[in-house]
């Protein structure tokens, strides 16, 4: 047979490959940046961005405040003069304007905004890209189809000349969820061009030019040679976006271009260089080498990243303004753009997984300094590579198939959701503390449940063969609504031996000595089968089954199931209607009479095979079914029909029930609380009722060795009850206690020598 293990591990294939199957269709891809990576960002929360990187907002307050249209292109060109002087003049490291300047303003302000430009020697322009699709005809003039060409609007040639460079940072518009952005994008049939972060990023890293041109000289000699020498020739001679073009290149013809330079980093001279230089150089070689997009790390929702109003911008260091203070952005990039904080005043804002926090969208220049950011700590979010993806989905499938079928079923559900939930925890720390991308919505949501159901469906098809394999195999030793009951129990068919729960009913008929001598075996038997189906039939009504059949002895069991968790109340109905039974057979057969004696107890149970090599019995074995043997045999002392152990009566319900003592039955060392089953309640007599009520006022008086008032209460239960028995038993009891007293330490248990 097929372990358990090599079941699980057989699924878990299944259930891996179809992880990775699923997750690699464009559906499964969409689902997993959309659901996957909102879910990795959500259970991150904000993060604080590096302090090299801050916003200047051309926002309705800066309108306001400086007297201006809402519509930045109407503004008059030598406020950008102005901030461009004021951003510089406080150390700025890099100034990039999101703001189009395709069309020139008034001369006084486009000449005062270039001079500013070229005195700054930092700024970076944004050009505009516009797509257009074009209707294309075949050589019949009918339509052939459709092509899309992009369209480049740079600045000005005024403001182009003057800015260090100009690129272009398109982003797709709502309702489509920005989770990347480009880092080179072609248009216009032209080579791939670097967009605006990535051109600001080399800017700000120009510091550190040199070393990184001594590591491309060192890997790449021949190619290295074509580039500029050093940062400011290159921003003089306006070569910055070239030779980012350059160096792309390089890169995307040499596959092995990144791990190479990450490799000569770690190397001498540049081993030894401080943090701050090896960071910026490992982000540099990162973004050559990390394709033409990349995801992005949002901080958090609008304003995460600091952010200044543009009006505010002309005020620092001026105290007649009211802000004297200076202008904190020495060393920092600054990037300029429309950028609101309220979503009435929004009109350039792009959807993102942090949109529904305050309904505020990131606008493009936020995103933009995102996009630094990320560059600069260098930790864009970078998914898993193919090959590791596909391992994470494999692996993260066999394990939980192999999981599903080493717990119990019962289990199983809270064991793969508790590793699914290790798992969401371990894929987000990672995500948090390295932007590591492991995917969520597939190992969570698509393999988990595959492997639930997988798993349910097998053990449905195993159960079904092994419930035919135990019914052949016990169908020859158990009626066949024995073994229907125990297969439906049973948790395992491989495992025959189990300990229930359960409840043990013990028969024994009187005279049934006597009577065998009186009759030859062949009617004695005719005689006993007429029996057994009188006593058999309210067992097997009330959902009992029979496990020994001794003599004139019979032992039955309930045992709980789905249905029915607690049979007492069926098992204890049952013995009722014996005695009833009892009675009408008894009548019918005239002087061959066997009335017949009932014990009842409950608890665990060893069922199972009992035997030796040649013989094996399927039955019950352990002291409750002792004991309630020997509860059965104390109706002979009591003169009762119906007993039933302290551990059945305080569980049934809506039976006449009456405590008849304390007993330490013959062969056992603990005493036995015995009650006796007298009725059910809808069908018991006042006189019934007056009886016990009585009796129970007796017994309470016995305990306290109160002899005298015992023995008035007992004879008053028998004016009311002429035959009944307990009350003789405890009247002689009380005639002997009250001679011969047991003493103070007595607690109330009578001794039974005998069985």
């Amino acid at each position: 047979m097929m372990s358990r293990i090599s079941r699980g591990a057989l699924l878990g294939v299944a259930v891996g490959i179809a992880g990775i199957v699923a997750s690699n269709t464009p559906l499964g891809l969409n689902l997993e940046e959309n659901q996957g990576l909102e879910v990795l960002f959500l259970l991150r929360g904000h993060r604080t961005p590096p302090p090299d990187v801050v916003v200047v907002s051309i926002d309705k307050e800066s309108a306001d405040q400086l007297a201006q249209d809402d519509d930045v292109t109407n503004w008059p060109r030598t406020l950008h003069a102005d901030l461009t002087e004021k951003l510089a003049g406080s150390g700025a490291a890099v100034i990039a304007f999101d703001v189009f300047f395709e069309e020139y303003g008034d001369m006084e302000g486009d000449i005062a905004f270039a001079e500013a430009m070229r005195k700054a020697k930092n700024v970076v322009l944004c050009e505009r890209i516009q797509s257009e699709k074009v209707v294309v005809t075949n050589a019949g003039g009918a339509p052939g189809g459709q092509i899309e060409i992009a369209r480049r609007f740079p600045p000005i040639f005024l403001f182009a000349n003057s800015s260090v460079a100009s690129s272009p940072y398109p982003l797709p518009k709502i309702p489509v969820k920005v989770s990347r952005d480009w880092m080179f994008r072609a248009a216009t049939g032209d080579s791939p061009m670097p967009t605006m972060p990535v051109v600001a990023f080399q800017l700000y890293a120009l510091p550190v030019y040199g070393d990184f041109l001594r590591l491309l000289e060192e890997v790449f000699p021949a190619r290295a040679n074509s580039l500029p020498r050093s940062g400011e020739e290159m921003v003089l001679s306006q070569g910055l976006k070239g030779m980012i073009q350059d160096v792309w290149e390089i890169f995307e013809h040499e596959p092995l271009a990144e791990k190479r330079m990450l490799d000569a980093l770690d190397s001498p001279p540049l081993r030894s260089a401080d943090e701050k230089t090896r960071r910026t150089l490992r982000s540099l070689i990162r973004m050559y080498g990390g394709g033409a997009t990349k995801f992005l790390n949002f901080y958090g929702p609008t304003r995460t990243i600091p952010t200044i109003p543009f009006w505010k911008v002309l005020t620092f260091g001026d105290a007649e303004q009211g802000h004297p203070s200076p202008l904190e952005v020495a060393g920092k990039a600054v990037f300029v753009g429309s950028s609101e904080s309220r979503p009435l005043a929004q009109k350039d804002g792009f959807y993102t997984v942090y949109t529904r926090e305050n309904g505020v969208d990131l606008s493009g220049v936020e995103i933009a300094a995102t996009s630094f950011a990320n560059l600069g700590e260098d930790m864009p979010v970078r998914p898993l590579p193919f090959h590791y993806h596909v391992v994470t989905l494999f692996l993260w499938g066999l394990v939980i198939g192999i999981l599903s079928f080493i717990v119990p079923p019962a289990f199983s559900i809270p064991a793969v959701a508790l590793l699914s939930l290790l798992y969401l925890g371990a894929a987000g720390y990672r995500f948090a503390t390295a932007g590591a991308w492991y995917p969520v919505v597939f190992p969570l949501l698509f393999q988990g449940p595959l492997v639930l159901v997988g798993t349910v469906a097998w053990n449905y098809l195993a159960l079904g063969r092994e419930r035919k394999n135990f019914r052949r195999a016990f169908e020859y030793y158990l009626p066949v609504d024995v073994v229907d009951e125990l297969a439906n129990n049973m948790s395992g068919l491989q495992v025959s031996n189990r300990i229930v729960d359960g409840i043990c009913l013990a028969t024994d008929a009187e005279q049934y000595t006597s009577l065998s001598e009186s009759m030859d075996p062949k009617e004695l038997a005719g005689f006993m089968n007429r029996y057994y189906e009188a006593v058999f039939d309210p067992i097997k009504r009330r959902g009992g089954m029979v496990s020994n059949v001794v003599g004139d002895s019979v032992l039955a069991l309930w045992l709980p199931s789905r249905d029915k968790p607690d049979p007492l109340n069926d098992a204890c109905g049952a013995a009722l209607e014996i005695v009833s039974a009892m009675g009408q057979f008894n009548r019918s057969q005239g002087m061959q009479a066997l009335p017949t004696r009932i014990g009842l107890h409950s608890g665990e149970i060893f069922l199972g095979n009992i035997g030796g090599p040649q013989h094996f019995e399927y039955r019950p074995v352990g002291d409750i079914v002792n004991t309630a043997s020997r509860i059965e045999g104390m109706n002979k002392y009591l003169g009762t029909r119906i007993l039933v152990s302290q551990e059945v009566c305080s569980r049934v319900n809506g039976f006449l029930t009456r405590d008849v003592g304390m007993f330490l039955l013959a062969g056992k060392s603990r005493a036995v609380n015995v009650h006796e089953l007298v009725a059910r309640l809808e069908e018991s007599s006042p006189r019934q009722q007056a009886c016990c009520a009585r009796f129970t006022e007796g017994i309470e008086a016995f305990r306290r060795q109160a002899w005298d008032e015992a023995s008035g209460k007992f004879r008053e239960t028998l004016d009311i009850h002429e035959g009944d028995g307990p009350s003789r038993f405890y009247l002689n009891l009380c005639a002997r206690y009250s001679q011969n007293p047991p003493g103070d330490a007595w607690n109330g248990v009578v001794r039974i020598e005998s069985k």
